[in-house]
């Protein structure tokens, strides 16, 4: 199986309207996790205002509101009003997001497009018979359901057919993570699995392949396993509360790592690697 290359890649804003409040953002802000991971940046409020205020004036200098008629519709006082757009006062989360409604708008429209992109997790769109598979660094592929375009070294193109003929093997919730994701060996981990692997072969991870299962009747498969905020390709096995990631070339040590209470292999378990690409 070959696969074809490109280094030049592009993401499709997301399109979001209304979806998502600043007094959303603001839970995101103090508690991670509050929301999906594409909006989970830092926000500068102030700069949403901002951008909120530079917006209300251009519509304003187009002849398509007024400062009155925007206190109608948010059924704030004029004044108030004018103070915020002349930059004499601010206005509270609640009052930014009436403005928003009122004004049919977005958080999304007041970010910079190239934050929205740098964070967007859509795939560019296939039409023919191959489909993207994005290549990102171990940390990545270990930890993040959905790849935001910033992560992304390259893009690799793999036929459709191809990728349709894996079969999964899920253990967890596993269903909302990008299936396939590349990533590159380095030396010690392409030496350690030689002749399997080589340094910087690319290895295609299915990460919804999270069992310890066989996938083909008395093969071993080989892993991309969750190790020290990186990712290790090894064969895997279960001892008690421990893993134990054996390497194929034997001059490399057999390691074993310990289970935290509560959590199963296939938290570690990234996924099955079910293709190598070696550049020669």
């Amino acid at each position: 199986m070959s696969y074809k290359c490109s280094r030049a890649y592009s993401f499709r804003p997301v399109e979001v309207r209304n979806s998502i409040s600043l007094q959303m953002l603001h839970l995101c802000y103090k508690y991670q996790g509050a929301i999906d991971a594409c909006y989970t940046f830092l926000m500068k409020f102030k700069a949403l205002q901002e951008n909120l205020r530079q917006t209300l004036w251009d519509r304003i200098e187009e002849g398509g509101l007024t400062g009155l008629r925007l206190a109608q519709q948010t059924g704030f006082k004029q004044a108030h009003i004018s103070n915020f757009l002349n930059r004499k006062r601010g206005l509270s989360l609640e009052g930014m997001d009436k403005v928003l409604n009122v004004q049919h708008l977005s958080v999304l429209d007041l970010i910079e497009p190239t934050e929205v992109n740098k964070r967007a997790s859509i795939l560019p769109p296939t039409e023919d018979e191959f489909d993207n598979v994005l290549l990102v660094d171990g940390p990545i592929a270990a930890s993040e359901p959905l790849v935001m375009s910033m992560n992304v070294r390259e893009i690799l193109k793999f036929k459709k057919s191809f990728l349709r003929k894996m079969k999964p093997e899920m253990e967890g919730h596993r269903e909302n993570w990008e299936r396939f994701v590349m990533i590159r060996a380095d030396g010690r981990e392409g030496m350690s699995m030689y002749p399997r692997l080589l340094p910087g072969a690319t290895v295609l991870v299915d990460r919804h392949y999270n069992s310890l299962k066989p996938y083909r009747k008395g093969e071993f498969n080989m892993y991309a396993v969750a190790k020290d905020g990186d990712c290790t390709v090894k064969y895997v096995e279960v001892a008690g509360q421990h893993l134990i990631l054996r390497p194929h070339n034997q001059a490399y040590p057999i390691e074993v790592m310990t289970m935290e209470d509560g959590k199963t292999a296939a938290d570690y378990l990234v996924g099955r690697v079910c293709y190598v690409g070696i550049e020669t």
